[in-house]
């Protein structure tokens, strides 16, 4: 599967390490070009390029950076991709610790990935954004193992999320449908299951005990 990654950090590097690796076609992208990912390009042998370029031809595209980075991603960052082309957004509105008061998110009560959707112009399939990035180098395991962790994964496009789910199973993690974009809240920073490392019912749990009041803490 041909595969572009919009954002090298902690989620965005490991998940080029393991998708490279499981021999999917991989390009990746960051805010300061595609020289400064030499390193992990010798490492992984996936593809750096320009933000503009990661897209193309892409079946998957993980869109991995700050969530006040978003709107300055370039226009038509999609414009290549495959015509069903599913987008996983891994972000978390931080207001306090570094992305400032999104008025968007606030003052409409949207979910981040709802925002996300909009500054894209493109469904999202919200994933991975609770998961320690070490994780996805170091806890999977095969299907049907006991220990194995699950993931939620929220999104409107049953097509997408369903690519979605397949590829993190072929990671080695289980997954838990939590709804459309706009029952994403009960995976945003705060909630129960943010940040947990447990099996499908123990995810399962968690995301039922969710709240919707944004936590004081995440709040601008």
């Amino acid at each position: 599967m041909k595969i572009g990654i919009i954002g090298a950090g902690h989620i965005g590097g490991n998940l080029t390490r393991r998708l490279a690796a499981l021999g999917h076609d991989v390009s990746v992208a960051n805010s300061r070009g595609p020289e400064t990912l030499a390193a992990l390009a010798e490492e992984t042998g996936a593809t750096p390029v320009r933000a503009e370029e990661a897209a193309r031809g892409a079946e998957v595209v993980v869109v991995t950076v700050p969530v006040k980075a978003v709107p300055g991603l370039p226009s038509g960052l999609l414009d290549g991709a495959a015509d069903d082309v599913a987008v996983i957004d891994t972000n978390n509105y931080y207001p306090r610790e570094r992305d400032g008061r999104i008025a968007g998110i606030e003052d409409e009560g949207i979910t981040e990935s709802r925002w996300t959707e909009r500054q894209i112009g493109h469904p999202v399939i919200k994933a991975f954004n609770g998961t320690f990035a070490q994780d996805i180098l170091d806890r999977h395991l095969p299907a049907g193992d006991p220990d194995r962790q699950a993931l939620p994964v929220s999104g409107d496009d049953a097509a997408a999320k369903r690519v979605v789910r397949d590829l993190i199973d072929e990671l080695g993690f289980d997954t838990v449908d939590n709804g459309g974009i706009d029952d994403s809240w009960r995976q945003q920073p705060g909630t129960p299951v943010y940040g947990l490392r447990a099996d499908v019912e123990g995810v399962r749990k968690a995301l039922a005990e969710a709240s919707p009041e944004r936590p004081e803490g995440f709040r601008g």
